[in-house]
């Protein structure tokens, strides 16, 4: 058997280096590891727990202010839209007592916003009032649905739709004013929207004179003149250009009777 020494020979330099770069780098490996682990551990202890989301019906809505009344009527329109139109349903009471039969139809631009049939019971209410038309006891009118049996048709365009109708008659609004056509009434949507500024009266006004009118038009009435300042508009005066003195009227007769100024080189 071979012999052993009394002493184990010394190490060289060179390997004890060796060993101790190992033992560092097992050493911060560990530490790397534990501090990884702690992080984690930190990460998901303070991650907040995710808020529930709120269903629809629960998040808030805009009120009107209660110091201020009811909200405004909507001002913001579409200035273009596809030119096709969606017709109103159903047919209107006849209105009047005496005189032929004029029949109208009622049509609303696609996408333009109001409801075609509620558009529809406006022109019907104020075609139908006892102010309006049938007052002259020489016709009456009623709202049809087919195309066939309408002697015109009223539109509700936006502003580019109706300058391109009102243009095929050689009428040219400027995208700004409605119009009539034989057999076309084109109302535009920017004036129902918003009327025209400093009319002095209420949207509601403005709507019932431009739909009496366009169609007065139709009913072969020519522009009037204001007949003094102060005193009434007549219907057929274009008050969508201003009021010369006049103040805002949505009526072709008044207590019972036709209200009526001069009439203007205009039709």
């Amino acid at each position: 058997m071979t012999s052993s020494s009394p002493y184990d020979p010394p190490e060289r330099p060179g390997l004890r280096r060796m060993r101790r770069r190992r033992r560092r780098a097992v050493l911060l490996l560990a530490m790397l590891v534990a501090a990884a682990g702690g992080a984690v551990g930190i990460t998901r202890l303070s991650e907040p727990p995710r808020p529930a989301r709120m269903p629809l019906a629960a998040e808030p809505t805009l009120m009107p202010d209660a110091d201020t009344g009811p909200a405004a009527p909507p001002t913001a329109y579409p200035t273009a839209g596809p030119g096709t139109f969606a017709v109103a349903g159903g047919r209107s009471p006849v209105r009047g007592d005496a005189g032929p039969l004029r029949r109208y139809r009622v049509e609303v631009e696609q996408g333009a916003g109001p409801d075609v049939n509620a558009f529809a019971a406006t022109v019907d209410t104020v075609l139908g009032d006892p102010r309006s038309w049938i007052a002259s006891g020489r016709l009456r009118v009623q709202r049809v649905p087919e195309a066939a049996a309408a002697d015109f048709t009223v539109y509700l365009a936006t502003p580019v739709t109706s300058e391109r109708m009102c243009a095929e008659g050689g009428l040219h609004t400027e995208r700004y004013t409605s119009c009539r056509l034989p057999g076309r009434v084109v109302l535009n949507l920017a004036r129902w929207m918003t009327a025209v500024p400093d009319y002095g009266a209420p949207l509601d006004v403005y709507r019932t004179y431009v739909i009496n009118h366009e169609v007065g038009h139709e009913f072969g009435e020519l522009h009037q003149a204001c007949p003094r300042p102060g005193a009434p508009a007549p219907v057929m005066q274009q008050q969508t250009y201003g009021l010369d003195g006049c103040v805002p009227n949505a009526w072709p007769y008044l207590d019972g009777v036709r209200y009526e100024g001069e009439p203007t080189d205009g039709v």
